[in-house]
């Protein structure tokens, strides 16, 4: 991972730009005014999934690093150290030039994964373990296979023989968190005679584990270990399971997130293949914000004790903060989604599908637990549900909740609205930056001619069957150099559908295929046949008019010094753009 991975891996684009636009959602993406024309209608877009942004009216677009430059009028240097001290990325250390400045990122991932067959090695062998999984918590033989659970011996150095066996060193153990110091110094394996669950990343490396004791009878023993804080492994950071849930959250457009590994691996195997963990940790705003990437719906299904129910509400006020839709999930009292699962797994997914939203829910919760006909518990009531009804953006949901709240503790709103106006909230808004939009006008034709551009190849991208407009395009009739190699890519292959094999041609215009699908999304999604095929010749007609243009006006001087033989050669050149035009009005006017 160089610097920009790592900026990018900490940084989520929806935040870095909502310094400077103010940004709402629209499924799953964001949308503000453009802070580079003068606009009343948003046409500004956002892609957490992407990591893209693109602004329709002026026909920029690009990631946070492009978003910044533009912003800040800064070359990419200055942008990468801005967002790097924002991220806490150490620039130094990829500076340096001749040797490694710290541990081999790559080397950790490979003995991670040896790891994890290591320990499932073990696992297929070790028969307590297999009734502990098969038996008594009920998961199927595919389910175990799935997530990759395993088994540690209790030999005190078995993984740190069997890796040191294939090449790695005592350091690169320790510092993937496999190893641990024992009392009488030398080191010894981190995890013994444990139930072991792979934690992955969002792309299914191996990162590190959660350990469990397979049986409960060792008192003074902790239940979980986690794998400590290493370069590949931030429990603040890590959200279990998205690696299997990310395309079932995109396909329902919302995810169910739970307290435990088991808890997610239940919901896997009852069919509610969205379901991730923050596993071991307080849900934190990192985890949110890397969720909201997939959706801005989230179903929080913590356990009903009383610390899941603390959680619950902590989690209320940071969604508060990243803004996304956050509902609670009612687990029956003294229940974990694990044990509602091995009940019934249909009690589950209806849980899952009555879920209530988290500010109405606190309301309850409160309205249950305070003594609302005293002046204290009014205060108390007002306390906890005034900052989180601060944080809504919306005016008429703010309104809304504001009566309600009057209502529920019988004062007037008046009363209320003075005590809301002194209640602290978010005031990102105020501290939003300026742009730094350059003092030159922007060229109109030429705004519209990279429209023109990115609309036509949106939908050459997106949809094959439309690629026979491909022919008459030349890649001089384009405007950068990222459109006219995507151009050049499907003209060479024209039957791609994102096969995993010609994928890696499509590095260098990485970003800008995003951006095209994500122009697609907004604009074409939905769209029958015959409406795309009219859109796809007016936008090839529309390039080719403007380039033949522009080429019969450097004709038109030419000629002005030509001689007799340059003359009939410019003439003939002439004839051949009229025909070309006269072929693109003529399909046009066919399609209309």
């Amino acid at each position: 991972m160089d610097a920009v991975d790592e900026v990018k891996s900490r940084l989520s684009i929806e935040d870095v730009i909502s310094e400077y636009v103010s940004l709402k959602r629209a499924g799953r993406n964001w949308r503000g005014l453009s802070p580079f024309t003068s606009e009343k209608t948003p046409s500004f877009m956002v892609s957490p999934e992407k990591q893209i942004w693109h602004d329709f009216s002026s026909g920029k677009g690009g990631n946070m690093f492009s978003f910044v430059m533009e912003a800040e009028g800064l070359d990419f240097k200055g942008a990468l150290e801005l967002l790097a001290r924002k991220a806490g990325v150490d620039l130094d250390q990829y500076r340096t030039t001749g040797r490694r400045s710290g541990p081999d990122k790559e080397r950790l991932h490979e003995l991670l994964e040896l790891a994890a067959r290591f320990y499932q090695t073990q696992f297929s062998k070790h028969q307590p373990a297999l009734r502990y999984v098969l038996q008594k918590r009920q998961f199927t033989k595919g389910t175990a296979l799935a997530w990759r659970l395993g088994y540690s011996p209790n030999t005190g150095t078995a993984l740190i023989k069997f890796a040191k066996g294939k090449g790695f060193t005592e350091d690169e153990i320790k510092q993937a968190g496999l190893s641990a110091l024992m009392y009488r110094g030398g080191l010894q394996d981190m995890f013994r005679g444990r139930l072991m669950i792979p934690l992955m990343d969002p792309q299914g490396r191996v990162i590190g584990f959660t350990a469990r004791l397979l049986e409960d009878d060792h008192p003074n023993a902790p239940k979980y270990i986690n794998t400590p804080q290493t370069v590949l492994y931030d429990k603040s950071r890590h959200i279990y399971g998205l690696h299997l849930a990310k395309e079932t959250i995109r396909k329902e457009q919302f995810v169910v997130l739970v307290e435990g590994n088991l808890d997610v691996i239940s919901s896997y195997q009852a069919g509610v293949r969205q379901t991730v963990a923050t596993a071991g940790t307080a849900l934190t705003e990192p985890q949110l914000k890397a969720l909201s990437r997939f959706t801005g719906d989230i179903r929080l299904g913590f356990d009903a004790d009383k610390a899941g129910l603390a959680a619950t509400e902590r989690a209320i006020l940071i969604a508060s903060r990243v803004k996304v839709n956050l509902s609670i999930i009612d687990v029956p009292s003294g229940k974990d989604p694990d044990e509602l699962i091995r009940r019934d797994p249909k009690l589950w997914s209806e849980a899952v599908s009555q879920h209530q939203y988290a500010l109405d829910w606190l309301m309850a919760r409160y309205q249950n637990t305070l003594k609302l006909n005293t002046a204290q518990g009014k205060r108390e009531f007002s306390d906890v549900l005034l900052p989180v009804v601060r944080s809504l953006s919306d005016p008429v949901e703010r309104d809304h909740y504001l009566s309600a709240i009057a209502q529920i503790i019988d004062v007037s709103k008046e009363a209320l609205e003075q005590k809301f106006q002194k209640t602290p909230g978010t005031t990102s808004d105020q501290r939003r930056r300026r742009v730094k939009v350059p003092a030159q006008t922007i060229d109109r034709v030429l705004v519209e001619n990279r429209k023109a551009q990115d609309g036509f190849m949106s939908l050459m991208f997106m949809r094959p069957t439309l690629r026979e407009f491909l022919e008459l395009v030349t890649p001089d009739m384009l405007y950068s150099d990222q459109a006219r190699q995507l151009l050049q890519f499907l003209k060479e292959n024209p039957e791609f559908r994102g096969q995993a094999e010609k994928t890696g041609q499509l590095q260098p215009v990485a970003e800008y295929s995003k951006i095209v699908a994500l122009l697609y999304e907004e604009l074409y999604q939905g769209l029958e046949l015959n409406e795309l095929h009219y859109e796809a010749a007016r936008l090839q007609a529309r390039l080719i008019e403007q380039f033949i243009k522009t080429k019969k006006a450097e004709l038109a001087l030419a000629l002005e010094d030509a001689d007799e033989a340059s003359t009939q050669t410019l003439l003939e050149q002439a004839k051949r753009y009229d025909a070309l035009l006269n072929k693109v009005k003529g399909g046009t006017h066919a399609q209309g």
